[in-house]
């Protein structure tokens, strides 16, 4: 039998209402309520005094590129990533080339997964190839074992394909992600329209694109029922709209990334296309709705959107560099100081974003450490300094816009299915 004895944390588990120094024990990789004597003595001990002790992190919205585009990343270095940044479950993207629209792809996705050091589930484009135009295969897309269904950066435009669409996601109980955004409205667009834009000469990319997106994907869940996700909320009027929906009971939820939460248009005045993502970043009155909205519930959970991509990609003109930073090695210090330092949330409320919540959208079995669930578990040191250095990351790609500066907060060992896969700084 395996046992591992982890002692003396501060042991946070939002799902059981739990935040008090402790211990946790973990046998055969499940959590137990406790050891006897003689396991005690048997067991592996981690002293964990001075550290946080909680669930594994749990992200819904990474990219790791495999297959088609393994030069940007692959699902063992991105989930190498995963782990130096706290995460045990992630869910991936469909946007791979091919795109993900197959069992074919979905197997081949689940192959290189079982590889990987941590849980990574895949979801399964909602139209073939993305084109949003036919609709893919739910149902062979849910038996080869996806667990949500998205075009991820192509939205649904057409309104009738986009309500067939959630219809049968709903009948084979599967949540759509969608990413909100009225293509008609962003043309060419590299950032948010407004008084910066309109200075540094870029074309602007009008909030209003994905407020619209947003209040059709609840009009269709209110009217069938089904379960639609809103991927990367980045407008104030958008995290409204969620809040009106949340209040009239419609099946809808949305997440927040840690740089919609932490940084603004104004970060862009320097043409930095590390700064270059989709959704933009927007204004300070947006960035502060988001904070509100994690706060009160209108949305449910943080996912970071990492997307990796290569030096050469984005060292060129802003118009022409692709949208995406990485995001999982540093959104555990980024969220803790936006989130808890600068915004008084509790500690333990931001670990409910990051796992119990996480996996609640998807119906995922993770983010708790109730006697019987999977051992995975993140201990951090919540005020630990150090510089982090995207080139001497876990991603084979660089374009974070926070590479060379300071964090406070550093995860220390990662734990997966009840075997240390991360520990200070190297991948076990």
């Amino acid at each position: 039998m395996s046992l591992l004895w982890i002692k003396n944390g501060r042991v946070i588990d939002p799902a059981a209402k739990r935040d008090a120094v402790g211990d946790v024990f973990i046998a055969d990789g499940k959590f137990v309520g406790h050891f006897t004597a003689a396991q005690k003595k048997q067991a592996r001990k981690l002293d964990a005094r001075g550290l946080v002790v909680c669930p594994g992190l749990v992200d819904i919205h990474v990219h790791f590129r495999e297959p088609g585009q393994t030069n940007k990343e692959n699902i063992l270095t991105g989930s190498h990533a995963a782990a130096a940044g706290g995460f045990t479950t992630v869910v991936c993207m469909p946007n791979t080339v091919p795109p993900a629209d197959n069992a074919g792809t979905i197997q081949l996705i689940n192959t290189a997964a079982a590889q990987s050091p941590i849980r990574v589930y895949p979801t399964g484009c909602i139209t073939v190839g993305m084109k949003g135009q036919q609709l893919a295969p739910h149902g062979s897309l849910k038996n080869a074992g996806v667990v949500a269904l998205t075009d991820d950066g192509l939205c649904l435009q057409s309104n009738e394909l986009m309500h067939r669409a959630v219809e049968y996601a709903k009948m084979f109980d599967l949540t759509v992600l969608d990413h909100c955004q009225d293509d008609s409205m962003t043309e060419k667009a590299v950032m948010n329209e407004g008084v910066v834009s309109t200075r540094l000469g870029l074309r602007g990319w009008p909030h209003a694109a994905e407020d619209i997106i947003v209040a059709r994907n609840i009009i269709l869940s209110q009217y069938s029922g089904a379960h639609i996700h809103m991927q990367h909320i980045s407008s104030a009027n958008s995290v409204e709209l969620m809040r009106r929906a949340k209040k009239d009971g419609i099946n809808v939820t949305a997440e927040a990334t840690p740089h919609h939460l932490a940084l603004t248009e104004e970060s862009l005045s320097t043409y930095d296309t590390n700064f270059k993502m989709n959704p933009p970043l927007r204004t300070e009155k947006d960035r502060l709705a988001i904070i509100a909205g994690l706060r009160d519930g209108s949305l449910d959970c943080i996912g970071t959107d990492h997307a990796p991509h290569t030096p050469d990609e984005k060292d060129r003109e802003f118009d022409y560099a692709p949208n995406g930073i990485l995001g999982l090695e540093t959104a555990l210090p980024i969220c803790l100081d936006v989130l808890v330092r600068q915004n008084k949330f509790k500690l333990p409320f931001l670990i409910d974003l990051m796992t119990r919540r996480a996996a609640e959208v998807l119906k995922l079995p993770a983010g708790t450490l109730t006697p019987g669930a999977n051992a995975d578990v993140c201990l951090f040191d919540p005020d630990e300094t150090w510089t982090y250095e995207a080139a001497k990351g876990f991603s084979k790609s660089r374009n974070s816009p926070w590479s060379g500066q300071i964090m406070t907060c550093r995860v220390k060992t990662t734990i997966v299915g009840g075997k240390i896969v991360y520990t200070n700084g190297k991948i076990v």
